[in-house]
């Protein structure tokens, strides 16, 4: 049995439509839900804001590559193009963490090394897991605590938008 977190994003198109495709796409395996978060853009600033969520899916026949490639498939589905690193997309489905698996394999970074600095997700992910733990980082709760303020400020929940 593996149980995934996996981060949602999305800044073109039909936003939210996106992130439920991701969702529905993995509803089998879904465990819960984040509430939806709407960031603006981090890397190259000059693009439209981000829907954001965290989901947690578990599964007893998929493993840390299996996610990756649901996540990769999610993607293609929703048919993002990887013009730009950190660029505008219809769909980003990061692999967060994976149970404690850790990887340094340059295609499957575990746990994915952006998040102890992304509010965008750790916020999310707190929110639908109050005891979230990063592995080899300690408390999620205690990591958004370290965040700047103009960090968290940025990252505004949208009670007016739902994922199911």
């Amino acid at each position: 049995m593996s149980r995934a977190v996996l981060s949602l994003g999305s800044n073109l198109g039909d936003r939210l439509a996106y992130l439920r495709l991701a969702v529905d796409g993995l509803a089998e395996m879904l465990l819960a839900a984040s509430p939806v978060y709407e960031t603006a853009a981090w890397g190259v600033t000059d693009q439209p804001d981000f829907l954001n969520a965290v989901i947690i899916v578990e599964s007893g026949s998929v493993d840390e590559w299996g996610w990756l490639r649901r996540a990769q498939e999610l993607e293609r589905e929703a048919e993002r193009r990887r013009e730009q690193r950190w660029g505008p997309r219809t769909l980003d489905v990061d692999v967060v963490t994976v149970d404690d698996v850790r990887s340094d394999h340059p295609d499957l970074l575990l746990p994915h090394p952006g998040t102890p600095s992304r509010a965008t997700v750790l916020i999310p992910w707190l929110a639908v897991d109050p005891t979230a733990e990063l592995p080899g980082h300690g408390a999620v709760a205690g990591i958004v605590e370290t965040l700047p303020a103009e960090d968290l400020a940025g990252v505004h929940r949208r009670d007016d938008l739902t994922l199911r």
